[in-house]
């Protein structure tokens, strides 16, 4: 009896010891399923001082006549940008927004890495930040065929995903209904992650002047 007794003991805690994994399993994978960021953002966003994003451990108040302490659709979407600790892979069309430069200079200052992929047209525009990126040393480029690089995502850390209507200026910002998805699902990044390599490697300047000795050659 007391041998029997025993195996039975243990057979119910093997039994219950599997149960018990299964359950942390389900409610491991159920919270990482929760935890998976999926955000939605609407423009035109309302006007506030962001100057906090900026020096969150600045001890000076800021004084500009901007409302403070706002939450905007604006601010959302700086953090998100300002949330990269290795890498930024940007591909937008306009490129003109000031905070937005700004918040992409404090990532390079930062030793993030940065690519940015821009229309080769709207670069050359008056006000355009390309010029001030590639002036600071963060790795550029444009279109090389006709048509317009029209695009406007960004990939943070190679797991959050900024896509949208919005291009980055301030008028998009301020003045246009635009809207803007952030999202860590993997099967939508992804596709974004291949494009943006993709997009990478056919506009490599060195490719471009390689076909173009080619060409000189024959």
């Amino acid at each position: 009896m007391s041998l029997m007794w025993s195996v039975k003991v243990v057979g119910l805690g093997v039994v219950a010891f599997s149960l018990s994994l299964e359950l942390l399993g389900w409610l491991f994978g159920h919270l990482r399923h929760k935890r998976t960021l999926n955000k939605v953002l609407f423009f035109p966003s309302e006007v506030a001082c962001v100057e906090h994003l900026f020096s969150p451990n600045s001890a000076r108040a800021c004084f500009c006549p901007l409302p403070h302490g706002v939450e905007t659709s604006f601010s959302r979407l700086l953090c998100h940008i300002l949330s990269a600790t290795s890498s930024l892979d940007l591909c937008v069309f306009s490129f003109s927004n000031m905070d937005l430069s700004r918040a992409v200079l404090l990532l390079h200052k930062k030793a993030v890495t940065i690519r940015v992929l821009s229309d080769k047209d709207y670069s050359a525009i008056t006000g355009s930040q390309i010029g001030i990126l590639r002036k600071a040393g963060i790795c550029v480029r444009f279109d090389v065929d006709s048509a317009y690089m029209h695009h406007k995502f960004a990939v943070v850390d190679g797991r959050l995903l900024i896509t949208g209507s919005l291009n980055w200026t301030l008028t998009a910002v301020q003045s246009n209904l635009e809207n803007i998805l952030i999202t860590e699902e993997a099967e939508l990044v992804q596709p974004f992650i291949k494009e943006f390599h993709r997009l990478w490697v056919l506009n490599d300047p060195a490719r471009f002047y390689k076909n173009l000795i080619s060409d000189d050659e024959h």
